[in-house]
């Protein structure tokens, strides 16, 4: 088992090895919450990939991975991942007004 140090190797090599075999490929994460840590896995049964974190802001580098592996799932290994690693999408919601007094 390799634990990776470098988030954005991490994922490369986590999309690589789904890419070679992605009917053996597994994700696996586990949350310690004594500890507050939390690992991410990537393993084929030949090769494991894991990262460790404590940092709580890692969460949304976590979530964007999900998305990666969703779209790899969904539409196939092959599919250009540029629109879901692209450029951050932001809700389009209006912004809500109080209900306040008037001032």
């Amino acid at each position: 088992m390799v634990y990776i140090t470098s988030w954005d190797e991490f994922v490369e090599r986590s999309v690589q090895l789904f890419r070679a075999d992605p009917d053996a490929t597994r994700y696996v994460m586990k949350y310690r919450h004594c500890d507050g840590k939390l690992v991410l896995k990537v393993t084929d049964n030949r090769e494991c990939l894991k990262y460790k974190t404590d940092q709580a802001q890692e969460a949304k580098k976590m979530e964007k991975l999900n998305n990666i592996f969703f779209t790899l799932m969904a539409r196939g290994p092959e599919v250009d991942l540029s629109e879901v690693t692209g450029k951050e999408q932001t809700d389009a919601q209006p912004t809500k007004r109080g209900r306040g007094r008037k001032q």
